[in-house]
C-alpha cells in the first residue's frame, strides 16, 4: 500500500507540476516538508518505436558466449569454427600455467608444442586448390571471404573447376587446343599443311596423342633379325617359366634301415609304445650322448619327431634332408634328395607322418615322412626362408611360408591354390610364429620389426618397430604360450608377451652369447624353466628364466652352433647341430652295461636323489674292469 500511495502521490506532483501550479514552489524549496518526495527530472521525448534493451542485451551477450566459450569435449558437433584460445579455455577453474617441459599449457595442443588442423574435406581441399591453380581465386576456409583476382572470380561467374557444366568445360578444353594448334602453325608453310606426307599435316589433323609420329613401312625381317628375334622370345618364355615355378628336380629317397616293417607290420617310423616323459624337471646336459654325421655339407635346421622324440630331421645345405634314429641304433634311417640347392627349413606335421621342406631353389616340398615320396610341390618363384603348418588339427592342410619378397603366402595343400597372401613387411620374412590358441601368429622380418596378424585376415594388427630393435631372425614360444622369445642380432634374447598388447618385457633380457650376423635358433626347456640358444663361436648357453642369468655354457662345435632342440620326453637331452654337418646329442646319461652281484642292470642313468654307491662292472672294448659309479663319478679300480 506505501507503494501505490508513494507512485500515486508521485503521479498527482507531476500533474501539478504540469500545471505550472504549487509544484514549482515545492522544486524551488525541496526540504520545505519532511514527507515530500525527492525531486524529478522530466523523462526525454524519441519518436522511434520503443526497443526492449533487455532482449538485445541478451541475444548480444549470447552470441560473444557463443565465441568465447569453451569446447565441451563431449560435444560430437561445433555450430561455428571455434579458435585456438576456445579449444583449449579450461572448463573448471584455471589450467595449470606450465606443463613439464617449461611450454605454457594454452600453447599446445600436442607433445611438441601447437599444431593446428584445418578442418576442410579432401574434395573441397582439391577444389579449391585446383580454382587457385587454374583460374587465380579461392574461397578462404577460415571464413567466408574470397581470396586471389576478383576479376576472375566476376568473369568466370563463381564457378570451380568442378562446379563449372560439362558442356563449358570441354568448350574450354577445344578453345584451348585451338589456340595452340593455331600458334603452333603460325610460322608454318602452308604447302606442308596440306601435303599429308608431312609432320605438319599430321600434326594438324592428329586425332589421339600417338598420331603425332610419322611411321614407315615396315619392311620384311632379315635372317640376322628372326634369328635373335626367336632367341630373345626363347630367353623371354624360360625366365618367365622359371619365375613363375622353382627348379625343377626329379624326387629320390633312399631307405637306410634293415627293414621299413617290423615283425608286427608296424612301420618304422611308429613311436615305442613305452615313450613317456621320465619326470617333469629337466636338467642342464653336461657331456655328449652322440654324434650324427652324414651332411657333406653344414646343417641348418632339426626338429624332432612330435610327441614322442625317437627320430630327428635335419635339414641339410648338401640339398638333402635326413632323418637320424634317436632311441635305438642312431643311424641314419632314410634320405630324401628332391631339392637342387641348400634346404632352408622344415616342419612337421602334428602326427610327424609328413613333413615340409623349404630350400633355395624356390620350392616347398610336402612329403611323406615314411615312404619319402613328395606328396606335392608349391612355389611363388621365390626363395621361402621359413614354412610353417597350422597347429590346429582341423587345419593341417593350411601351409604358410616367408618369402624373399617380403609376402607371408598361405596356401591350401589339398586344392595347391593359395588362399591368402599377407603383404606388409618392408624385407624378408624370417620367422611365423602361432600365439593365443593359433588365432594369431607372429611375424619377424628384415624390415627389423615384428607385426601380429589375425589368422586369414591380411591386416596387421599390432605393429612392433623401434629406432633400437634389430632383426629377429629366430622366435620361440614360451611353453605356457604367455610370452615369446625373440633372438635379435644385437647380441641378445628379448622376451614379448603374447597378451593384446604385445609388450617388451623389459625385466627379462638374456645376453652373453655371440650371434650378431647368424640366424641361431632359440628355444625353451619342456617345463619352461631354461631357455637356450646356439652362438656364432659354436657354444650351446643355457639361461634360468627367472633370474635371467647364465647357468651353463657347452663347446658344442667348432663352428656356428645354429640349430637346439630340447627333446621332448627326456627331458635331460639336447639335440645341436652346426654348419660342420654334424649333429650332437647331449645328455646326463652315460650309458653302459652294468653288472651288480651278477645280474645285468642295461642303461642305468644319474638320478640326483640316488646318493648309494653301486660296485659295478664295467666293460669296456678294450679292457675288463671293476669300478664304482657314485653320484656322476667313475671311479675305475
Amino acid at each position: 500500500m506505501d507503494l501505490l500511495q508513494a507512485s500515486y502521490n508521485d503521479g498527482e506532483g507531476m500533474e501539478e507540476r504540469a500545471d505550472g501550479g504549487s509544484g514549482g514552489g515545492e522544486l524551488e524549496n525541496p526540504s520545505s516538508s519532511p514527507d515530500s518526495s525527492p525531486p524529478r527530472l522530466l523523462p526525454a521525448k524519441s519518436a522511434a518505436p520503443r526497443v526492449d534493451d533487455t532482449t538485445l542485451a541478451l541475444t548480444v551477450a549470447q552470441n560473444n558466449l557463443t565465441k568465447s566459450r569453451p569446447i565441451d569435449p563431449n560435444q560430437h558437433l561445433v555450430a561455428f569454427n571455434p579458435t585456438y584460445d576456445q579449444l583449449w579455455t579450461p572448463i573448471y577453474g584455471p589450467a595449470h600455467p606450465y606443463a613439464k617441459d617449461g611450454l605454457a599449457q594454452g600453447n599446445r595442443n600436442h607433445k611438441l608444442g601447437f599444431v593446428e588442423d584445418a578442418n576442410i574435406d579432401s574434395f573441397v581441399f582439391d577444389e579449391q586448390i585446383y580454382t587457385f591453380q587454374k583460374y587465380g581465386f579461392a574461397a578462404d576456409p577460415s571464413g567466408t571471404e574470397i581470396v586471389g583476382d576478383l576479376n576472375a572470380l566476376s568473369k568466370n561467374g563463381g564457378n570451380t573447376v568442378f562446379s563449372a557444366p560439362q558442356q563449358e568445360q570441354k568448350r574450354r578444353r577445344i578453345e584451348a587446343k585451338k589456340e595452340d594448334e593455331d600458334e603452333d602453325l603460325e610460322n608454318v608453310d602452308k604447302e606442308e599443311v596440306e601435303n599429308p606426307a608431312t609432320d605438319t599435316w599430321l600434326l594438324k589433323n592428329k586425332k589421339s596423342p600417338w598420331a603425332g609420329k610419322k611411321e614407315g613401312l615396315q619392311g620384311e625381317l632379315t635372317e640376322e633379325q628372326k634369328k635373335y628375334a626367336e632367341e630373345h622370345a626363347k630367353k623371354k618364355e624360360e625366365k618367365g617359366a622359371s619365375q613363375d615355378k622353382g627348379e625343377a628336380v626329379v624326387e629320390k629317397t633312399t631307405f637306410h634301415g634293415k627293414e621299413e616293417k617290423d615283425y608286427q607290420g608296424r612301420s618304422w617310423i611308429a613311436p615305442p609304445k613305452d615313450a613317456k616323459a621320465t619326470n617333469d624337471h629337466c636338467y642342464i646336459p653336461k657331456r655328449l650322448v652322440h654324434t650324427w654325421s652324414g651332411h657333406t655339407k653344414g646343417v641348418s635346421a632339426i626338429r624332432f619327431f612330435p610327441k614322442s622324440g625317437h627320430l630327428i630331421l635335419s635339414a641339410g645345405m648338401d640339398t638333402k634332408v635326413k632323418i637320424w634314429d634317436v632311441f635305438n641304433s642312431g643311424k641314419c634311417m632314410r634320405t630324401y634328395m628332391g631339392h637342387s640347392k641348400a634346404v632352408r627349413d622344415i616342419c612337421f606335421t602334428n602326427d610327424g607322418t609328413k613333413f615340409l621342406s623349404a630350400g633355395y631353389d624356390k620350392n616347398i616340398k610336402y612329403w611323406d615322412t615314411e615312404t619319402g615320396q613328395v606328396i606335392s610341390t608349391f612355389s611363388t618363384g621365390k626363395v621361402p626362408y621359413v614354412v610353417k603348418l597350422n597347429p590346429d588339427e582341423d587345419k593341417q592342410n593350411i601351409l604358410l611360408a616367408g618369402m624373399s619378397d617380403k609376402k607371408i603366402v598361405q596356401w591350401d595343400m589339398n586344392s595347391g591354390q593359395i588362399t591368402q597372401e599377407y603383404d606388409q613387411h618392408l624385407g624378408a620374412v624370417n620367422t611365423i610364429t602361432f600365439v593365443d590358441n593359433n588365432r594369431r601368429f607372429v611375424t619377424s622380418s628384415d624390415d627389423k620389426s615384428l607385426r601380429v596378424w589375425e589368422f586369414g585376415i591380411p591386416v596387421v594388427i599390432k605393429y612392433i618397430s623401434e629406432p633400437h630393435m634389430h632383426s629377429m631372425p629366430s622366435i620361440s614360444v614360451h611353453p605356457n604360450s604367455n610370452w615369446l622369445a625373440a633372438q635379435s642380432l644385437d647380441n641378445q634374447i628379448l622376451i614379448y608377451s603374447t597378451r593384446e598388447r604385445f609388450q617388451l618385457n623389459k625385466k627379462k633380457r638374456f645376453a652373453g652369447h655371440i650371434v650378431s650376423g647368424y640366424a641361431c635358433q632359440v628355444n625353451f626347456s619342456p617345463d619352461g624353466r631354461f631357455v637356450m640358444s646356439g652362438d656364432g663361436e659354436g657354444r650351446c648357453w643355457f639361461w634360468d628364466w627367472k633370474s635371467c642369468k647364465v647357468f651353463r655354457t657347452l663347446k658344442c662345435h667348432e663352428q656356428v652352433c645354429i640349430g637346439v632342440e630340447w627333446h621332448p620326453l627326456e627331458q635331460s637331452k639336447v639335440a645341436t647341430c652346426s654348419w660342420d654337418g654334424l649333429i650332437k646329442y647331449w645328455g646326463l646319461v652315460l650309458t653302459m652295461a652294468v653288472f651288480a652281484y651278477g645280474k645285468r642292470r642295461s642303461h642305468w642313468k644319474q638320478d640326483r636323489h640316488m646318493h648309494q654307491s653301486l660296485q659295478v662292472h664295467l666293460q669296456t672294448s678294450n679292457c675288463m674292469t671293476w669300478g664304482t659309479w657314485k653320484g656322476d663319478e667313475l671311479s675305475c679300480g
